[in-house]
């Protein structure tokens, strides 16, 4: 069926550029660049010859914590102009849409016909092409994997100008699910969707008392769940190193519901709270203030409650409710560090939670999940194993140096930090991480030979 109508005829003329300062989302290392905003295909052909020496690339709606989406002195295409859904197959669940359609976009119109995002990772305000450019995930990774593992094909514009229909399984493909956007610009998308009964969930929630504790419940259960996600105290120390609230849960069905909510299971209403504060003082999140959040927010949680029933915003997106929320942090912002090991190196996520307790790191968004198998993208972050993300305030003393420190661990015990959420990996440290980093390299290389796609973090890492 077709669905969001043609843009308005006046909407084909090309914008003119704007110098403008561009950062991630935890706002550490902005960088001055030419923002384009093209609003068709042609447009977008346009603005690639216009990128110059330092090159392009794409932009959706900056929710990459560090610098994947910037390019000092170049141009930056904000896609977020290209966002119409063209086609829905409601019989096969299929939609094809820009890439500059937001999932919260496709959870507007998908839901009311009974489907879902295939993975959706912890906010809704990403873009089709940046999820794919970031093989973004979700906390249903040890079943479906990540979200390129759902898409079936890509409408991508290379360096030479031409669009090339993409299907997954080929080597470009495997390129561009992970390839932080520096094989071209995603036009468009194919996704499978994922069949939903009602807009609301079932969840479990539960306490674990310690690390290990945790990590027991999460191997022995969570081939129960569709969805599974902890939340984990990283300033517990001793016994209580690594207590953590569970939460589990999958999509309620119709016969779940009380017979009020049966007469529109559908419907999706996320509610919003007030912004964050422009300005907040330094230091605002320090070890005393989040040590006493995590102490409530703990205490807090049911030792054990079965079948609650929440809404998709409340289970999936409990941050987007608060807009601009990375404005907590202070003008200092704030570094997002994910990193995963695999199964067999238990011992050495303990060791990093150890050192992170002991470091006294403020982090009050720190989850632990467990990755399924791997995904085909060549720089796809998931693996087989255990995944940590915590935030830091970026203006901790030493931060830089402790975090080189984790690096070294992680890569010794064969694991990979996300590149989504990057913001200061060293470039020596890379190829430990992505044994397939040669491979997308020389790709790189054919494809694009001036190297016309660059990007801050491309070449701090030398991508």
């Amino acid at each position: 069926m077709p669905a969001d109508s043609a843009p308005p005829a006046d909407a084909a003329t090309a914008t003119t550029p704007e110098s403008v300062s561009v950062s991630g989302w935890g706002r550490t290392a902005p960088s001055t660049a030419r923002l384009i905003r093209p609003r068709s295909p042609e447009e977008a052909v346009a603005a690639l010859q216009a990128c110059g020496e330092r090159g392009g690339i794409a932009r959706g709606l900056g929710r990459a914590y560090g610098d994947a989406a910037q390019n000092a002195g170049g141009a930056v295409l904000d896609m977020t102009g290209m966002d119409r859904v063209h086609a829905i197959d409601a019989d096969a669940g299929t939609v094809l849409c820009d890439a500059g359609v937001s999932l919260h976009r496709l959870m507007e119109v998908l839901l009311p016909l009974g489907w879902f995002v295939p993975v959706t990772p912890g906010t809704r305000y990403v873009t089709v092409g940046g999820a794919i450019g970031a093989d973004i995930h979700g906390k249903n990774h040890h079943g479906s994997g990540s979200f390129a593992r759902h898409v079936m094909a890509v409408e991508l514009l290379t360096a030479d100008g031409e669009v090339r229909a993409v299907e997954r399984g080929t080597p470009l493909f495997d390129a561009t699910a992970g390839g932080m956007g520096l094989t071209g610009v995603i036009l468009a998308a194919t996704l499978q969707l994922q069949p939903v009964e009602t807009s609301l969930m079932t969840v479990d929630t539960e306490r674990a008392t310690d690390l290990d504790d945790l990590m027991a419940r999460l191997t022995a259960t969570d081939h129960r769940y569709r969805y599974s996600v902890a939340w984990i105290d990283l300033l517990a120390r001793g016994a209580s190193m690594g207590r953590s609230v569970l939460t589990r849960g999958d999509h309620a069905p119709l016969d779940a519901l009380p017979a009020r909510a049966r007469r529109a299971p559908l419907t999706f209403r996320p509610g919003q709270l007030p912004p964050a504060p422009r300005f907040l003082p330094e230091g605002l999140l320090g070890p005393k203030s989040v040590g006493l959040f995590n102490e409530l927010w703990y205490r807090k949680a049911p030792r054990l409650r079965v079948g609650e029933l929440q809404k998709m915003s409340t289970f999936f997106h409990p941050l987007d409710g608060v807009p601009h929320w990375n404005r907590v942090y202070g003008r200092g912002g704030f570094v997002q560090y994910q990193f995963v090991v695999g199964y067999g190196q238990e011992e050495s996520l303990r060791r990093i939670v150890r050192r992170i307790s002991e470091r006294g790191c403020p982090s009050f968004l720190a989850v632990l999940k467990r990755f399924g198998e791997g995904d085909p993208g060549w720089l796809s972050f998931p693996m087989p194993g255990w995944t940590l993300a915590l935030d830091i305030p970026a203006n901790l003393p030493g931060l830089g140096a402790f975090l080189d420190e984790l690096d070294e661990e992680v890569a010794a015990s064969d694991g990979r930090v996300y590149l989504a959420k990057d913001s200061r990996l060293r470039p020596e440290m890379l190829a430990a991480m992505y044994p397939r980093l040669d491979d997308f390299r020389a790709l790189r290389a054919d494809l694009d030979p001036r190297g016309l796609f660059r990007s801050d973090l491309s070449r701090r890492l030398a991508l």
